[in-house]
């Protein structure tokens, strides 16, 4: 370990420990070993006890090195003594999606099943009432969404003042979802000397600020170069056109190249884009499911259970599943757009090789996308192999100026047409008020041609009196109402 300047510690390696070394509770220990877990990870080998000591802590580590036990262990352990009460929770968890939470507290479940607490969850896409009947009984874990948790504060069902463990999960991704101002709000509500456990994959100046303001000289425990890629994953590069029929068939001929391939998360950056693909690639005979954040709560969670039981091989995703799952065993990932945030890319690919195992990433480029590949490849110090031919990315961008010049010059040569068009319609319009009355008078009736939008006109005018019209007022050809060519009726005598 090492002091830095603002007496936090750092680590880099864990070293090979045993949990029997973590001081966890023997009810903990026993529930790691039915899990078939030996090892702990670097964070979990590094947070652990630190959490024990009732330290203030902020982990920083890539996706998939079991952030997650890293504080439900210990906090398993330190729960084993008081009561919760009703409506008061003794521990909160804060996460920034429904499945992150949801999976949360099936890690609690599974370690704490020597453990008789009581665990709630609060998310969107369940009943207030159902929520508010776990409150009222006493909770010793609340994990919950900060949009709802504070619906539950504001309506009056939840009070804070008896928090204890504070844990604020995948910070950067609540960031790029704009839940910091609730962040901020809710860490004002809970007691000054509560214990804070903070963790991200990165960390932005946002997020420094936030754990400089909320953490009370944390241990620093940082296991792996921030926004690193794993090295067991194999990524890979291929060239697509921009046009949607020619990126699925892109991802099929990827589909079908791909070697050892289980089961895939295939990642879109458009809802629309995910139903879109799902049903192509249902058409062509895949055995495919797909998870947004507009899916109601019981169909993502079905969704994902039948992902992980390998009733559906692929699963077309936003970005909702690319942060924090646990599915272990995801062979290949395939990105069916390039991310546009470079983190997104590494939070997509370590969806795969978890755990220690190893995984392939293939991504589809197109012309247009070089910037964004490019900030990726910075980001993670890694210049990412093609599979194919490599884009022309100079040609790409000739192509496109071409197409914009021409969509210019499309555009002014429309403008002029219309231009001509209104000149002609400007004459066609002088020669209809020439006063050339009288050949028109004398032709017969079925010969009388006139302009369509004269036609028009006159048929919307109002009846004029025939000495304001440059005609006689009933010449021939002239289409008179019937009621004018009746006879008066004669008065009755009176």
């Amino acid at each position: 370990m090492l002091m830095t300047s603002t007496q936090s510690y750092k680590i880099w390696s864990s070293g090979y420990m045993s949990f029997n070394s973590l001081g966890l509770s023997e009810k903990v220990l026993s529930a790691v070993e039915a899990a078939g877990y030996t090892e702990p990870t670097a964070i979990q080998s590094g947070a652990i006890p630190q959490v024990l000591e009732r330290r203030d802590v902020l982990g920083i580590a890539q996706t998939g090195t079991g952030k997650t036990a890293s504080f439900t262990l210990p906090m398993l352990t330190l729960l084993e003594k008081g009561r919760a009460r009703a409506r008061m929770p003794r521990t909160l968890i804060l996460e920034p999606t429904r499945e992150l939470a949801a999976q949360v507290e099936e890690n609690f479940e599974k370690y704490g099943t020597n453990h008789k607490l009581n665990v709630a969850l609060l998310i969107g896409g369940v009943s207030f009432a159902e929520q508010d009947k776990k409150l009222d009984r006493g909770t010793d874990v609340l994990i919950a969404t900060p949009g709802r948790l504070l619906d539950h504060f504001e309506r009056g069902k939840l009070l804070l003042q008896g928090v204890e463990i504070l844990v604020i999960d995948e910070a950067d991704r609540m960031l790029d979802m704009g839940f910091i101002p609730d962040i901020e709000r809710i860490c004002k509500l809970i007691p000054f000397t509560r214990q804070t456990l903070f963790f991200s994959a990165t960390m932005p100046p946002e997020i420094q600020r936030l754990t400089e303001t909320f953490l009370q000289n944390p241990a620093r425990i940082e296991v792996a170069k921030t926004s690193s890629t794993a090295v067991n994953v194999s990524q890979r590069l291929k060239a697509s056109e921009n046009v949607d029929y020619e990126k699925r068939a892109a991802l099929r001929e990827l589909l079908e190249e791909a070697e050892d391939l289980q089961n895939a998360i295939v990642f879109c950056n458009r809802k629309r884009d995910i139903s879109t693909l799902f049903r192509s690639l249902e058409k062509h005979g895949y055995n495919v499911g797909c998870l947004h954040g507009d899916m109601d709560q019981r169909t993502r969670m079905l969704m994902l259970d039948n992902f992980r039981k390998g009733n559906i091989k692929l699963l077309v995703a936003s970005d909702v599943a690319a942060r924090g799952l646990d599915i272990p065993e995801v062979s290949h990932v395939f990105n069916y757009d390039v991310p546009s945030h470079a983190e997104d890319y590494v939070h997509r690919i370590g969806r795969t090789g978890r755990a220690g195992r190893s995984g392939a990433a293939y991504t589809l480029v197109t012309g247009d996308d070089q910037k964004y590949l490019k900030a990726i490849e910075e980001l993670i110090s890694i210049e990412i192999e093609w599979t194919g031919a490599p884009i022309d990315f100079e040609a790409a961008a000739e192509e496109r100026k071409a197409r914009r010049r021409g969509g210019r010059n499309a555009k002014s040569a429309s403008s002029k047409n219309g231009s001509s068009r209104r000149k002609v319609a400007d004459n066609d319009d002088k020669q209809e008020a020439a006063p050339a009355v009288t050949a028109v008078e004398d032709a017969p009736a079925p010969q009388r041609r006139r302009p369509a939008r004269q036609a028009a006109a006159q048929k919307n005018q109002k009846p004029r009196a025939a000495a304001d019209r440059d005609e006689p007022a009933f010449g021939a050809g002239s289409h008179i109402p019937a009621f004018l060519l009746r006879e008066p009726r004669p008065k009755k005598a009176s």
